[in-house]
């Protein structure tokens, strides 16, 4: 029997890395309904032109960097459905021992302390 997830609110605050970290996170397959609702989560965490050109996204090294101070935490909804998505994908990870310390943060946001009782 699956766990439910409890959702604590639907809006939160991503810097620019989180935003980057969890369009890797999101599921790439899923149902129909699933896919479509993640293709607006997607599109509210990509970045507009404005923070493009803010931001200065350049690679150096292998890395990407961007400009620190270009853009603030941008305010995304996530309904209950995306949100469930997002916290089963955090736990995967964690279970298969494969967060990385740039998850950190999205955990700390997404998998409430009640969830890892």
């Amino acid at each position: 029997m699956s766990k439910v997830v409890k959702i604590q609110n639907g809006k939160k605050k991503l810097d620019v890395l989180e935003r980057l970290i969890l369009l890797q996170v999101l599921p790439k397959e899923g149902n129909y309904s699933n896919l479509k609702a993640l293709r607006v989560v997607r599109e509210a965490l990509a970045f507009s032109e404005a923070e493009n050109k803010a931001l200065a996204f350049r690679e150096e090294q292998g890395m990407l960097r961007w400009n620190p101070l270009g853009a603030p935490p941008k305010e995304i909804f996530f309904g209950e459905i995306i949100e469930g998505l997002i916290v089963k994908a955090l736990k995967e990870l964690d279970k298969a021992e494969k967060l990385t310390q740039d998850h950190f943060s999205l955990y700390e946001k997404f998998v409430s302390e009640e969830d890892e009782k």
